[in-house]
């Protein structure tokens, strides 16, 4: 039985999703698991969270792209790829065979992308950059896309988030959306993520993400520095043979500076600069 109806059964509106644009500058498997593992951890890190590839900034590629793998990977983090954004033609076209179509994102969606870094031997780690690494046969390579840059997405009205207490090993603390203020020790093995700064008021011998979601203007500051880790906007360093001597234990403010420079502190020429902190 059918009944007549004035009621739409499907109906179309514009929205705006909020997706996440993840700057990719290698499309090798391998190298984005070794980067995302450092960054992320083996686990999960996002809650399910939207995400679109930028490949802007992608210089060389493998002539067959495995798409599939790529996108495992980052969902074996907690990401749902929709698609790929500012990418060659032929990256585009490939992308879409494999499913991802080409999408366009709002300023106000996409984080502010780091300039890919110059080769350097010593510089600090990012998502793998293939004008940095030695270039396999096989790679085709190409001009990044002119596109303006997008302005800072500015996080207002901040779910800051205040931990009292230390964090062991394994323990990880996520500030979404605002700043991580810690009031204790964050050990060895213990991870603490903010897509603001990240202040710790306490030593700090864990890793510390801070612009999770691309804020390159986040910070992170410590009255002790001993870090197995730090990160701003993606961009991190790793400390395996322990914090420089200059630095160990000291109060520090870690930043991204606009150009690589060399550190007095480091020795080292990076974007990412770990400055000691006048508490006097």
């Amino acid at each position: 039985m059918t009944q007549d109806t004035e009621i739409a059964l499907i109906e179309f509106k514009g929205t705006t999703l909020p997706a996440l644009a993840i700057t990719l500058r290698s499309l090798d498997p391998q190298a984005l698991a070794t980067a995302s593992s450092a960054l992320f951890g083996e686990g999960g890190f996002f809650d399910n969270d939207l995400a679109v590839l930028d490949l802007g900034q992608l210089a060389i590629w493998p002539d067959r792209i495995d798409w599939q793998v790529i996108t495992d990977l980052l969902t074996s983090h907690g990401l749902k790829v929709l698609g790929v954004t500012r990418g060659h033609s032929e990256l585009a076209a490939s992308a879409l065979a494999a499913g991802l179509p080409t999408l366009t994102l709002s300023a106000g969606r996409m984080g502010k992308p780091s300039p890919a870094a110059k080769a350097d031997a010593e510089s600090d780690a990012v998502m793998p950059n293939p004008e940095r690494d030695n270039i396999p046969a096989g790679l085709r390579k190409s001009q990044p896309v002119p596109t303006e840059q997008p302005a800072e997405d500015l996080i207002h009205n901040a779910a800051n988030l205040i931990i009292d207490r230390p964090l062991r090993s394994g323990q990880q603390i996520y500030a979404r959306g605002g700043d991580l203020i810690i009031l204790a020790a964050v050990n060895p093995g213990a991870e603490v993520i903010a897509d603001g700064n990240i202040h710790v008021y306490a030593p700090l011998r864990g890793r510390a993400l801070a612009g999770a979601r691309g804020n390159a203007e986040a910070r992170i500051l410590t009255t002790v520095f001993a870090a197995e880790l730090v990160s701003i906007a993606g961009i991190y360093r790793t400390f395996d043979e322990g914090v420089p001597a200059k630095l160990a234990n000291q109060p520090v403010q870690v930043r991204l500076a606009t150009e690589p420079v060399v550190s007095s502190n480091t020795g080292l020429k990076s974007r990412l600069e770990i400055d000691i902190l006048r508490v006097d």
